[in-house]
């Protein structure tokens, strides 16, 4: 059986119980930043890899835990293609900075009127049931 999914990881954070999000250059859908492991890099590499890429901050390794993982069609993909989004939360260093592909960073809660993925929709409905945004 081929599996039909995209693997993907995804870096929650969370501010004034809003989560951050990212516009990519020439997009009209939000997302949790993160993306796709290269090569054989572990999850923690990747997602390391790809916050510096679009963020700008180097996450720290030692605070790096697995938030949960969640599964969606995939956005603008063909029906039946699934996502799964393995989420962290960690701290870093530096400062949020647009970088890479990134037109936009913001903050939302569970009441966004901006489009998002499929399964970021879920996400945000896991973090509000926790009561970790508004």
């Amino acid at each position: 059986m081929n599996k039909k999914y995209i693997d993907k990881l995804a870096f929650i954070f969370i501010k004034d119980k809003k989560i951050l999000v990212t516009l990519s250059i020439g997009k009209n859908v939000w997302y949790i930043p993160g993306g796709k492991r290269e090569n054989k890099e572990s999850d923690i590499e990747a997602l390391t890899r790809e916050v510096k890429e679009e963020l700008s901050v180097d996450l720290k390794p030692e605070t790096i835990s697995h938030y949960g993982t969640f599964g969606a069609q995939a956005h603008g993909k063909p029906i039946g293609v699934k996502v799964r989004m393995t989420c962290y939360t960690s701290d870093f260093e530096g400062t949020f900075k647009a970088s890479n592909e990134i037109g936009k960073i913001d903050f939302f809660d569970s009441t966004t009127k901006e489009l998002l993925s499929p399964v970021d929709y879920i996400i945000f409905a896991d973090l509000k049931k926790k009561n970790l945004i508004d």
